[in-house]
This record gives C-alpha cells, sequence and structure tokens, in this order.
C-alpha cells in the first residue's frame, strides 16, 4: 500500500504529551462547584469519568478519567461526607445569634457566661476509625451488658474552667442539680448567663419555675440544629474521640 507524502511524516512513540496545565485545573475546579445537572447529566454528583467527558468537551482536548482522579487532591478536593444543613432558616435563629455574640463581645464584671449541655456515657465502647495491620480488622471487647451515665457540664466561656455533675438519668434533676452547683460556686456573682441548646430539659416547668425563684440565671437559647455555637460540643467530641472510641475494657472491668 502507498502512503505517499503523509509516509514521510514524524511518528512520535511511546506517551501522548501530557495534557495538565493551568487550564485544566482552574476548569476543574470550576466543574466540581456546580450541578452536573448544568451539563446534561441526570446526577446529584460528579463522577471521575463525567468530569473527563466534560473536561475533554470543554477544553477539546482528550482527557482521561485517571487524570481527573490524580489533579483533584492536587487542588485541594477531597472525597468527603457531605453534612445536612436547614433549607430555611429558623426565623428566630439571627436573634438569637446577635444576643448571644453581644453577651460575649461586651463582657461586664460580676456576669459570669457558660455553655452548659449534657453529654451519654457508654460503658459499651464506641467503634471507630484506627490503625490496623493490612488484612486484619481490630477487634473491641464490649460488656455483656450496658450501662449508661450522663454528665451535664458547663464551660466558662472567658476561663475555659469545665464543671460538671454526674446523673443516672439524663432529665431535668440533672439540669437543676447543674445549676445549683453553678450557684454555689459562683455565688458572688450578679448574674448567671447559660447558653444552652432546645433540649426538652432546658424548657421543661420544673426548670421555669428554679428559673423564676433564681432571678440571677438567664437562658440565651442557641439557634435550632446549630451546635456549632455551644463551645462545649467540641468538649463533648474531644472526649469521646480521645477516651469512649474504641475503649478496651480490662480484664476485671
Amino acid at each position: 500500500m502507498t502512503l505517499g507524502e503523509a509516509a514521510l511524516a514524524v511518528c512520535h512513540s511511546g506517551r501522548p504529551a501530557y495534557t495538565v496545565d493551568e487550564t485544566l485545573r482552574e476548569t476543574l475546579l470550576e466543574l466540581v462547584g456546580q450541578p452536573p445537572g448544568d451539563y446534561g447529566y441526570l446526577r446529584s454528583t460528579w463522577t471521575s469519568e463525567m468530569l473527563a467527558l466534560t473536561l475533554s468537551s470543554l477544553l477539546e482536548r482528550p482527557v482521561h478519567a485517571s487524570t481527573v482522579r490524580r489533579e483533584l487532591p492536587k487542588i485541594g478536593l477531597r472525597w468527603r461526607r457531605a453534612r445536612p444543613t436547614l433549607r430555611i432558616s429558623h426565623p428566630a435563629s439571627a436573634q438569637r445569634l446577635r444576643a448571644i455574640k453581644q453577651r460575649l463581645d461586651s463582657p461586664k464584671s460580676g456576669v459570669e457566661i457558660f455553655y452548659v449541655d449534657e453529654v451519654d456515657i457508654d460503658l459499651n465502647p464506641k467503634i471507630g476509625f484506627l490503625w490496623s495491620p493490612l488484612g486484619q480488622q481490630q477487634t473491641v471487647p464490649t460488656p455483656c451488658k450496658n450501662q449508661k451515665r450522663y454528665l451535664a457540664g458547663a464551660l466558662h466561656a472567658r476561663t475555659g474552667r469545665v464543671d460538671y455533675v454526674e446523673g443516672e438519668r439524663k432529665n431535668t434533676d440533672l439540669f437543676l442539680c447543674r445549676l445549683e452547683c453553678l450557684k454555689r460556686t459562683y455565688r458572688s456573682a450578679r448574674q448567671i448567663v447559660l447558653i444552652a441548646d432546645n433540649y426538652i430539659i432546658h424548657k421543661s416547668n420544673l426548670a421555669q419555675a428554679w428559673l423564676n425563684y433564681n432571678p440571677k440565671f438567664e437562658i440565651l437559647f442557641q439557634p435550632a440544629y446549630q451546635p456549632w455555637v455551644n463551645d462545649i460540643e467540641k468538649l463533648w467530641k474531644q472526649l469521646h474521640d480521645n477516651i469512649t472510641r474504641n475503649y478496651r475494657l480490662s480484664n476485671n472491668g
């Protein structure tokens, strides 16, 4: 077969030229921030194959899915679980946040501010990730019967001091026990402000009656479904991450 002048063209052997440049990375980052439906896909999330096909079309050059998977971490993207959030904010959210911020930003002499919350402590350990040998799954012995205790804590917003009480039930009595301890410890305070979530024990009739009898206490309720507003939640997370997760009982425990 005769190829004519085409037979004299230079043929490059080996791998094709590397196609990654700043234009590709910028386009990839922009794509990931947009819904796939904008590009005709009937999916809610991107796959590396879909990104590769879309990049090839936009840049008018072939881009392989393996290239996309290699470049995504380089531009700061990770495959992670999303977290839910409210589609419509509660009408009182902004007002509650503003009230909490004003208290924290304008400290007054004789006014003590606390983040308060309760946490569950199980004898049965929480199971989570840990380093294991390849091909082996670590085991965590658990008790025959689980037992539970509850802590009611108060984190001082200025000093970071933590006070807590323990109980066998997470109810209003546990919450009021926490308040009685604060009342004794900070008896010289003119006012004690509590930043709390919307759990029912903080709003019960018994709790309201106690607060009416102790007017130096004031509760500022945080916005619904926004636990990050309450700094004591970070303490509870550290408690579980460092103590209760994958905890191994002793032989006589």
